[in-house]
């Protein structure tokens, strides 16, 4: 077996225990392929850990306590070498369950809820050495009827898996295609940071790179576009008029990329690095400051384009930095609510 249909075999127990979670099961599972002092990179304000104890206790515990049901159903499982050569497995997909109790102050549905998550493992030696990973908290939030900040310009739904339903990438690893699809990814990405320092959006030759009916499925908080014009619509054009200088200082981060097949990921934390000015973003006045923003995404070709690209981005952060506590206002914004104590604005158990 070669070494990245091998990574991806040992992911699957955890993946399979998640299916089924229960804490001796899970626990176990984390504990046998995470490595000891493995550096854990999560969505704010779940923050970074070390070890696969401290993930357990600190982020699945409280996690499975508010959806005692909770199950992880993956959408997309892919893996291969960075061009540095270095080893990521790739796992997107979402957790699900009913959801009973208070998690992070978000009041409780008592209905299913399904949050997606983008979860990528470095690993060496047959271990993970590192995780970084996005979960669409703000996603809950709006389940819960309990987003406090604007409105997405895209459209909101239950985000779906690959359309050719073959995410679950088999082996074995086939390097020509997967260094294909990945440089694709690449090329693609130094087209788009063009516009508009460079020229108009022609400068991004967007229908070389994309197909014409391409899905974009960005985070909860911008939504989803469909085909070239949605992209632009509901995230590009709104994105570039608040931070123009966006692709600037690729100096100053560092990128994760890797491909397998059709289907290419990229990871880093951070991966952005933008001055939010002009009009603003997401209904935020241009504050002249500059951000990082964390994004972890997957993509998939077909016949040679970009047909379908999932992004999580980590909205909660780039608030956070602008002095901005999403968790907080929706605190306020839920006091009245039935369920909450009226004193604490938090949710009763």
């Amino acid at each position: 077996m070669d070494r990245h249909t091998r990574n991806k075999s040992l992911i699957a127990p955890v993946r399979a225990a998640m299916y089924d979670f229960s804490e001796e099961g899970v626990r176990s599972a984390l504990n046998a392929i995470v490595a000891p002092d493995a550096e854990i990179r999560l969505a704010h304000p779940l923050g970074e850990m070390s070890g696969p104890d401290a993930l357990y206790d600190g982020v699945y515990a409280p996690l499975n306590r508010a959806i005692p049901d909770l199950e992880r159903r993956d959408t997309i499982v892919m893996a291969g070498p960075t061009p540095e050569g270095v080893d990521w497995v790739g796992c997107g997909g979402y957790y699900a369950g009913t959801f009973l109790r208070p998690w992070m102050d978000i009041p409780p549905t008592g209905h299913q809820m399904a949050m997606r998550f983008h979860e990528f493992y470095r690993l060496a030696d047959g271990k993970v050495t590192e995780i970084q990973a996005l979960w669409d908290i703000p996603e809950v939030m709006m389940q819960a009827g309990a987003w406090p900040m604007a409105p997405s310009l895209g459209r909101e739904w239950h985000v779906p898996g690959p359309a050719t339903q073959d995410g679950l990438v088999p082996g074995p690893y086939d390097d020509e295609q997967g260094g294909a699809t990945c440089q694709h990814i690449i090329d693609m990405l130094a087209a788009l940071k063009r516009h508009p320092s460079q020229g108009g959006p022609e400068v991004m030759e967007m229908e070389r790179y994309w197909h014409p009916r391409m899905s974009w499925y960005g985070p909860s908080g911008i939504g989803t576009g469909r085909g070239i014009r949605g992209f632009r619509n509901w995230h590009q054009i709104p994105f570039l008029n608040g931070m123009p200088d966006r692709g600037q200082y690729v100096g100053e981060i560092e990128y994760h990329f890797f491909g397998d097949r059709n289907y290419a990921g990229v990871t880093g934390w951070p991966d952005m690095i933008q001055t939010l000015t002009h009009g603003g973003w997401m209904g935020i006045a241009p504050v002249n400051k500059r951000i990082t923003m964390r994004s972890l995404d997957f993509w998939r070709l077909e016949n040679g384009r970009i047909r379908e690209n999932w992004v999580l981005v980590d909205l909660l952060d780039m608030y956070d930095q602008i002095g901005v506590d999403v968790l907080a206002r929706m605190r306020e914004f839920n006091k009245a609510r039935i369920g909450f104590d009226p004193e604490t604005g938090i949710a009763a158990a």
